[in-house]
């Protein structure tokens, strides 16, 4: 396509010819076995990216020491047990016709000791700031032999076919805590200065080039600045940048921050587009070898201008390879409208993996369930009306006419999207309507007749008697019992974000979850006074962790009330709201211009209810049959159409 010029041409990483520019951020995925073995659903996972015209893929964290493990199903390396598993991953990586590295890591003082079985190790007995555990200062003699640990692991890569490996060196893990005076307070051969800091990834690199040879490819993966107080700064980075060249590496890869500073490793959508680049371009200047950039790299013309500006050399699109496995393909075949954008909203990947669960995406409901979620022709063709056009009927009728059904979508209102329409309208969560807008695409793509403007009735399906009505019909606002409630400068957040009401001044918002929230901070921007009243001990409990830290800091930043264990008794006409907080009796709040409700919705199942005599056979999906957020409702649409 004309306007990849760069982005589709080959690059060579040392030994390593890439077909092009389009790279796999190694992510945590935590899907393979307790021992660190590939299981199927971690290779099924990979060979589906390399299917989908990605020139290299990094895998996430290969431990090289079962102690050094930071989650509990990641990949390793640190036997030769390991190594026949993996080899079933490089095979089926290189047959689909992509380059596969591994990267190899030790987690340092950043994990648990329930994780790894003893106490955390790290160059100094400083906990992690986040993880807070007292680490275990290793010794010359241990550090060492962690160092042969390392070739170790990169020589059992080779062996399991990998092409390379990336040493991870960056994000506070053991080798960037041994290269940071931030966490690295030795007097021994590894510590002091910064040429004794680098001894350790130096001999790393020297030890992996001597065990693996001159034709294995050796990444390096760096934080341009930790962003932390102490922490190494770009100047730092690039004096490293050049030791790291002479010392054998053949490519690096810039990154930012340590766990401190989480929230710029894997930046949500408050951060913009390609963001570290400008770390890689200062990098570029003090080495030859190709320098590739990360980080909100979600579009392919953002990638390609990165390579054409001369900040990188190539760019890592991590998430962007989860939201769509087949990006490249799609923009060497010009499909770019066809490709599914990560939005950034960290609901699948990083809010999983915390929780100790194996990840997904929001936006794509095969990520980590390739081989289960194949769309396999149905063996008769049916005809199915979709009742509702949100994300989950949406993506329901384009999985059943993607298995060859006839399918008619009914949505009420005069366009698609349903509630997750007016989530695209609070800061930051623009993007949201990317996904909308490639939801319709599709649908018309697949002829998929949509009726909009109308309302899908039972008396419709009697007289035209569909073989399969499909349920998607999603939620509404839930209005709570309190006195006051209908007073008319009472309004639902869905309201405001829709356009139907305004509020302006003073006003409170009932609610402090994700909506409540959400809508806070979108009227805040707006120049409002702003105060949260909410029934729980905290507030925005269900939103990710790293976009919670950029709300709270807009909510400070805007002079946002916050009222935590508050139940509203009444409403006055004045505006004035009576609250009790922690149980105390009811105390006089306000008085406000407007209240905004946000406190919860509700299933829309009257088309179901009134169905359920009849002999159409009915499937409920998404809110309609539960309150969810979007992962939950556009799995819901996509798995119950692959069972009809």
């Amino acid at each position: 396509m004309s306007g990849f010029k760069i982005l589709l041409k080959p690059i060579r990483l040392g030994p390593v010819q890439l077909k092009n520019r389009f790279i796999v951020s190694p992510m945590v995925m935590n899907c393979c076995n307790e021992d660190g073995t590939a299981t199927e659903r971690f290779i099924a996972y990979h060979e589906e990216k390399a299917k989908g015209g990605w020139g290299l893929i990094i895998t996430e964290d290969y431990a090289v020491d079962a102690t050094g493990r930071t989650y509990q199903y990641l990949p390793g390396l640190w036997n030769d047990r390991q190594i026949a598993s993996h080899r079933k991953l490089t095979q089926r990586v290189h047959a689909a016709g992509a380059k596969i590295y591994a990267q190899i890591f030790h987690g340092g003082r950043q994990t648990e000791s329930r994780i790894t079985g003893r106490q955390v190790w790290a160059p100094s007995p400083i906990p992690c700031p986040v993880k807070k555990e007292m680490p275990h200062e290793m010794t010359t003699e241990e550090t060492d032999e962690m160092i042969e640990k390392f070739g170790d692991a990169a020589q059992r890569a080779k062996k399991a076919g990998f092409d390379g490996v990336q040493v991870h060196g960056a994000h506070g893990y053991l080798i960037s805590e041994f290269t940071s005076s931030y966490s690295n307070k030795r007097v021994d051969k590894y510590g002091g200065n910064l040429m004794n800091r680098m001894r350790f990834p130096i001999e790393i690199i020297k030890n992996i080039r001597s065990k693996c040879g001159e034709d294995f490819g050796i990444d390096y993966k760096i934080s341009g600045e930790e962003r932390t107080q102490g922490g190494t700064s770009i100047e730092d980075t690039k004096a490293m940048a050049i030791m790291l060249e002479e010392a054998g590496i053949d490519s690096l890869n810039v990154s930012v921050a340590v766990y401190e500073t989480w929230y710029m490793q894997v930046p949500p959508a408050v951060m913009g587009h390609g963001w570290i680049a400008d770390y890689a371009e200062e990098i570029k200047k003090v080495v030859d070898i190709p320098v590739t950039t990360v980080g909100r790299i979600n579009d392919p013309y953002v990638a390609e201008s990165i390579v054409r500006s001369g900040k990188a050399d190539a760019c890592y699109m991590g998430r962007a390879s989860l939201a769509d496995p087949f990006l490249p393909k799609k923009v060497m075949s010009g499909a770019v409208e066809d490709i599914i954008t990560c939005i950034g909203c960290l609901q699948g990947c990083t809010s999983r993996i915390d929780s100790g669960l194996a990840g997904k995406c929001a936006l794509n409901p095969r990520t980590v369930r390739e081989q289960e979620t194949r769309i396999v022709p149905a063996k008769r063709r049916k005809k199915v009306y979709v009742a509702g056009g949100g994300p989950a009927g949406a993506e329901a009728a384009m999985v059943l006419a993607q298995k060859g059904h006839k399918v008619k979508l009914f949505e009420k209102r005069d366009r698609l999207g349903g509630m997750y329409g007016c989530a695209a309208v609070p800061p930051w969560k623009g993007e949201i309507s990317s996904f909308l807008v490639w939801q319709r695409t599709q649908l018309e793509k697949l002829g998929v007749e949509i009726c909009l403007q109308t309302e899908l009735t039972a008396e419709q399906i009697e007289s035209d008697l569909p073989h399969i009505v499909m349920i998607a019909t999603g939620s509404r606002p839930w209005v709570p019992p309190i006195r006051g409630i209908e007073n008319a400068f009472v309004i639902s957040a869905v309201d405001l974000l829709e356009g139907r009401a305004k509020a302006d001044g003073r006003v409170a918002v009932i609610g402090g979850g994700l909506v409540g929230g959400e809508t806070a901070n979108f009227l805040a921007s707006h120049g409002n006074q702003v105060t949260i009243l909410e029934m729980a001990a905290e507030i925005l409990k269900e939103e990710p962790g790293n976009m919670k830290r950029f709300l709270l800091q807009s909510f400070e930043d805007r002079g946002v009330n916050v009222y935590v264990e508050t139940e509203v008794a009444a409403i006055e006409k004045d505006g004035t709201v009576m609250a009790m907080q922690k149980g105390r009796p009811a105390e006089a709040l306000g008085p406000f211009d407007h209240i905004v409700t946000a406190v919860g919705m509700r299933p829309t199942r009257e088309l179901y209810d009134s169905l359920t005599n009849s002999d159409v056979e009915l499937v409920c999906v998404g809110d309609a049959k539960k309150t969810g957020n979007a992962l939950d409702a556009i799995e819901d649409g996509y798995m119950a159409a692959l069972r009809i």
